[in-house]
């Protein structure tokens, strides 16, 4: 005997699954409540929308100011602004599709393209980087006259424009790693700008033209020091990998230590996107199926203590061997 329940949020409406878990074997749902959390945080739409107009401004200044003033700095910082306008779309593009609703095909949505969107976002920053190398090495080895003024006033512009798109994104970036993406995005803007005009002020008093692409080689390398954090968690989380500041141990304790479950096994935890977790477990409870009630409440109390925003729940009596297909590629559970 097996019964489901899935947990998803209040304020999406009701909708039946007939799903083939990899355990080898079908399961039926029983009537649970369903619960979806696939509506993006209020206002993150305009944010996207303000920062990658002010991008795109930044982007023909620092060009067009690049090229006049010979400044390979600000051309690179061109270049990664760029960059960031593409990863911002791939974002904004991310947070839109996570508010679809599921369909046949895509029975959980689409939330998961917020994690292909951190990956490429990872992906773009360490491009960028490679580009901005590139081209500080070669101006390092044929070094041109700097305008140190006009790389000062263009670059501490953009200095303030980054800074203030970072900081739209700040309050987001804890709790969702796409978004998170986006604020490394325009931090890492904001730190090359700084140091840019930074490296023009002090070329403008000394005509030390070699510091342009030297300072541009210093910030790269701060910039590729935090992506990697961020590819490597957005990896993990397209590998299925338990999110970070998820206990499974915890949560295994907790389901073992319910009145009447004699085991807890097959036990699941992964990321439906960058800000949901889904959990699949198997309760053995030897004194039969306590009710729809009690599984109700299991689900809620996954989804309100654990971040559990999509639970799944089965229960058995233990009377036959319900092996997962995992166990026997050698992983255990």
């Amino acid at each position: 005997m097996s019964t489901h329940t899935h947990s998803h949020d209040d304020h999406k409406h009701d909708h039946d699954h007939d799903q083939k878990h990899d355990h080898g074997h079908d399961h039926d749902h029983g009537s649970g409540g369903h619960h979806h959390h696939h509506a993006p945080r209020e206002g993150q739409g305009r944010t996207f929308a303000l920062a990658v107009g002010l991008n795109v401004v930044i982007v023909v200044m620092q060009a067009v100011y690049g090229f006049l003033a010979h400044s390979t700095a600000l051309l690179a910082d061109a270049g990664h602004n760029l960059s960031d306008v593409l990863g911002l779309l791939l974002a904004w593009a991310a947070v839109w599709l996570g508010t679809r609703q599921p369909s046949a095909r895509y029975t959980f949505g689409l939330g998961s393209s917020s994690i292909l969107a951190s990956l490429a976002n990872a992906a773009l920053l360490l491009f960028a980087c490679g580009a901005i190398v590139l081209e500080a090495i070669q101006r390092l080895l044929n070094p041109a006259p700097v305008a140190g003024l006009d790389v000062f006033i263009v670059a501490t512009v953009g200095m303030i424009v980054n800074g203030f798109s970072a900081w739209l994104f700040m309050r987001g970036s804890k709790e969702d790693l796409n978004v998170r993406g986006a604020f490394m995005h325009m931090a890492a803007d904001a730190a090359i700008s700084a140091a840019v005009a930074v490296s023009g002020l002090i070329i403008l008093f000394t005509g030390w033209s070699w510091l342009d692409p030297l300072m541009s080689l210093i910030v790269v390398s701060v910039i590729v020091w935090g992506t990697w954090g961020l590819g490597r968690d957005a990896m993990r989380l397209a590998m299925s990998a338990v999110p970070p500041g998820i206990d499974m141990e915890r949560i295994r304790a907790y389901l073992a230590a319910l009145p009447g479950v004699g085991d807890v096994h097959d036990l699941h935890v992964w990321a439906l996107s960058t800000t949901e977790n889904a959990l699949t477990v198997h309760l053995v409870m030897p004194e039969g199926h306590p009710g729809d009630g009690f599984v109700q409440d299991v689900v809620e109390t996954l989804r309100a203590n654990y971040a559990m925003h999509h639970a799944t729940v089965q229960v058995e009596f233990g009377m036959s061997c319900h092996a997962c297909v995992l166990n026997e590629r050698g992983h255990v559970h």
